[in-house]
């Protein structure tokens, strides 16, 4: 039964978002195992949350990727840099709910960020 109310709940947040399906606490890792998920900030964070969960990440991980001339460089912000920094440490970390957690300001997503040259672990 609870796996059936998880299934709802993430079918109607399916919906709500226009087919682009986010999982919040680790949800889909539980309820589909086998699914490929990457972790990115919420859209809500601000620059310095940003800032400090991409020096975390990159303190752990090599962050060569978003670097000028690495091929998720581009486009140069904040969000997109932490995007892939986080991704890269979540899944060196083996994708686990409470290696997203980032104070808060991680959000775990089933639909895959890669973009152009720029391909998520």
């Amino acid at each position: 039964m609870a796996k059936a109310a998880v299934l709802s709940f993430l079918f109607l947040l399916a919906f709500i978002s226009g087919g682009d399906l986010l999982a919040v606490d680790g949800l889909v890792n539980e309820t589909f195992p086998n699914q490929k998920t990457w972790c990115l900030p919420k859209p809500s964070s601000d620059q310095a949350t940003l800032l400090g969960n991409i020096n975390f990440a990159c303190s752990k991980v090599d962050c060569k990727i978003i670097q000028e001339g690495g091929s998720c460089f581009d486009p140069d912000t904040l969000f997109n840099h932490a995007s892939v920094a986080m991704s890269l440490y979540y899944n060196a970390e083996g994708d686990n709910q409470w290696n997203c957690d980032f104070r808060g300001s991680g959000v775990i997503v089933i639909t895959n960020p890669s973009y152009g040259n720029c391909i998520y672990p």
